[in-house]
């Protein structure tokens, strides 16, 4: 049966070599002139993902792993912009700052209940799963990720990110700034759901962080950290 089912991938990979030239090439140069086994594309892309994912999550789960980054940082939602303008023109802007950095401190907290569910989600991946973020772009294991776990992510951030908002005074200073901005003439109440609005950004920051550590271990040869890494991308293009 092994035999047999090696017979079956090699002539797979053939017919997809056939139709694909340069998916062919990107083959060749991955795991040199050898048909790669399937088990070996499954463990080396789980090694990879399981790098990747345990590094996006040190990187956002600390402290200042979304304020003082840049890309990933909580600011001041859309429809609040007119609420930010108006409180800075009275002179509340120091206390704008503090809610902006009350929700980032909510998204670091966050951010490690993510761990686990990543693992199961890694676990549960299939060597079709893993032939897919293969000959995918960039970041098909992030997209991967992002349509595996999504909803349990937002599931587990929420209660996480709520607390979290409470503890640290967002919750409180979001009220005091709508309350203060309100008490401006001729302006409305703005309204947002704030733990959503802070599970929502903590997901996306934490998922942009992943494509990224997916993109270095696809291209620089130091971001593969374990053998079997170096093993299975050893050949690919820079």
């Amino acid at each position: 049966m092994r035999t047999a089912a090696r017979v079956c991938s090699a002539a797979l990979v053939a017919a997809f070599a056939a139709t694909s030239p340069a998916r062919s090439s990107f083959l060749d140069r991955l795991f040199g002139a050898e048909t790669p086994s399937e088990e070996k594309i499954a463990a080396g892309l789980k090694e990879a993902l399981g790098v990747g994912t345990g590094n996006a999550v040190a990187s956002t789960g600390k402290l200042d792993g979304f304020f003082k980054n840049e890309a990933i940082k909580i600011l001041m939602p859309e429809n609040l912009q007119k609420l930010d303008k108006g409180l800075r023109a009275v002179g509340l802007g120091p206390d704008v700052d503090a809610f902006v950095l009350s929700m980032n401190r909510a998204a670091e907290r966050a951010a490690p209940s993510a761990r686990p569910i990543f693992e199961d989600a890694l676990k549960q991946m299939t060597i079709s799963d893993a032939k897919r973020i293969l000959r995918g772009g960039g970041t098909a294991a992030t997209d991967y990720f992002r349509a595996a776990t999504s909803d349990r992510l937002t599931a587990a951030f929420l209660p996480v990110v709520s607390s979290a908002l409470s503890e640290v005074g967002a919750t409180k200073r979001y009220k005091d700034l709508v309350h203060r901005y309100s008490a401006i003439p001729f302006v409305g109440r703005p309204s947002l759901d704030l733990d959503r609005h802070v599970t929502g950004k903590a997901l996306d920051g934490l998922f942009l962080v992943l494509g990224q550590e997916e993109r270095k271990i696809r291209k620089d040869p130091s971001a593969r950290v374990t053998k079997l890494l170096k093993d299975v991308f050893a050949h690919a293009a820079p």
